[in-house]
């Protein structure tokens, strides 16, 4: 790679990758010819591919009627549309939206909801929401109270209000079954018990990722876990509200990922997929008893000026229509079943591959000490590292520490949920290549006779 220019932009670090020319379907190239496969979706949000023609054409047609509409002066067709649209794919009741332009956005307005709902209702002692440790929300102030990730919150911490948290179920450190409901049910009870510590009359809500994401690397409840945090919710009068940030969209398999469990929240929250890279588009959705004492009571005090954007909601439209015409859900239970299997068949050839996780289009393998359930030392910077070797190789993978920010290493795979059996192919084997460089540099074993 040729020498970079100076940047006037800056983001996490000093960190310069290459310039960006063109991409397509599921491969990006630089400026300089290279192709990569985009086995993340970027940050797990290009979910139909790249250059979708009919994305592209609708989201052309919509600028030549109006490219901004402000929502206190118009209301759009294409906002209209796609809320309806949305609606009809959440569970039944659930029939309000909330338009933003990304995931922190969606998650402010979902804890701010729940705070004007209580307070409609008469019950202004009602603001604890209880998250999961770790756990990752957003950016903003509000949903880093959320989150459970210390590099991204400790500096921070004198600025907002902390909120509580409860162990996520992380079965497979704790050496427990996943299939077994009481496994659930152990994780599902330490909320319970959380809320009576709290004061159940203090406590607002509940926030949890059905699918995880970028903090825990697509971990997967355990059986019954989903139902009793229901049951318990209901049961203090908390909300239930389900970050559906990343893994809604149709990743997992099914459009909201809670569906799995055939679980309703309160409250919803959409971004990355719902729009697929195409414009900045999130949203927010909630049951119609949690909005209209919210209206009634003055209005909801709350709001972002892009918020229904014309062109992001007719590009989220025509992201959907492909979602449905083309199988797209389907193709990720199908691929995501055979790219896991192909995951868990590196474990073999690994050992410092502990455990290989997820859902759908949505997987996740986190590296440990052989035989253990211990991370590789933090000093090996396994998380940066593999994905540097993996970039150079031409795979895009996306990684987290797994420990809450402070070590241990997973790295998600979500390509796009176009992907084929052929691309699958082509994913392990740079993710071979990749491995093999990483276990030689860190002197890590792997094992040739796997059979």
């Amino acid at each position: 790679m040729s020498a970079k220019a100076k940047s006037n932009l800056f983001y996490q670090t000093r960190l310069r990758r290459p310039t960006l020319a063109q991409a397509s379907g599921i491969y990006m190239w630089d400026v300089e010819g290279k192709r990569y496969l985009d086995g993340s979706s970027g940050a797990m949000v290009c979910n139909i591919g790249h250059s979708n023609p009919y994305v592209l054409e609708a989201m052309r047609r919509q600028m030549e009627k109006a490219t901004f509409g402000y929502r206190l002066h118009f209301e759009t067709e294409a906002s209209e549309q796609l809320a309806k649209k949305a609606a009809s794919l959440a569970p039944d009741g659930m029939e309000k939206v909330f338009f933003v332009s990304g995931g922190s956005e969606a998650v402010e307005s979902a804890i701010k909801l729940a705070r004007q709902y209580a307070l409609a209702i008469g019950e202004s002692q009602r603001w604890k929401v209880i998250s999961r440790y770790p756990s990752y929300h957003g950016a903003t102030l509000g949903a880093l109270a959320l989150t459970g990730y210390a590099p991204m919150t400790a500096p921070f911490d004198p600025m907002m209000r902390r909120m509580p948290k409860v162990p996520a179920p992380r079965a497979y450190l704790d050496g427990l079954d996943l299939a077994k409901e009481e496994t659930g049910h152990r994780y599902a009870d330490m909320l319970e018990q959380r809320i009576l510590e709290e004061g159940p009359e203090t406590v607002l809500a509940f926030i949890v990722e059905p699918v995880g994401g970028a903090s825990t690397g697509a971990l997967v409840p355990p059986a019954g876990y989903m139902q009793r945090i229901r049951e318990i919710c209901s049961r203090y009068d908390v909300l239930l509200i389900h970050d559906e940030v990343m893994s809604g969209g149709g990743r997992t398999g099914r459009f909201f990922s809670g569906d799995h469990w055939n679980v309703k929240p309160d409250i919803l929250t959409i971004s990355k997929g719902f729009a697929a890279g195409y414009a900045p588009l999130g949203a927010m959705i909630a049951d119609d008893k949690i909005v209209e004492p919210v209206l009634s009571a003055g209005g909801f005090i709350h709001g972002y000026t892009y918020a229904g954007n014309p062109l992001a909601c007719a590009a989220g439209l025509a992201v959907l229509h492909e979602i449905e015409q083309q199988g797209m859900i389907e193709n990720s239970r199908k691929i995501g079943d055979l790219l896991k299997s192909e995951i868990e068949a590196l474990a073999l050839r690994y050992p410092f591959i502990g455990d290989v996780r997820g859902m759908g289009l949505l997987l996740a393998f986190e590296l440990m000490q052989e035989g253990t359930t211990d991370p590789l030392p933090k000093e090996l910077n396994a998380f940066n590292r593999l994905v540097d070797i993996a970039h150079d190789n031409g795979l895009i993978i996306y990684s987290r520490r797994t420990r809450g920010g402070l070590e241990g290493d997973h790295f998600l795979v979500a390509p796009p949920m176009i992907t084929t059996e052929e691309n699958v192919g082509e994913i392990i084997d740079l993710l071979t290549r990749s491995l093999d460089q990483f276990a030689k540099e860190a002197d890590l074993p792997v094992r040739t006779n796997t059979v």
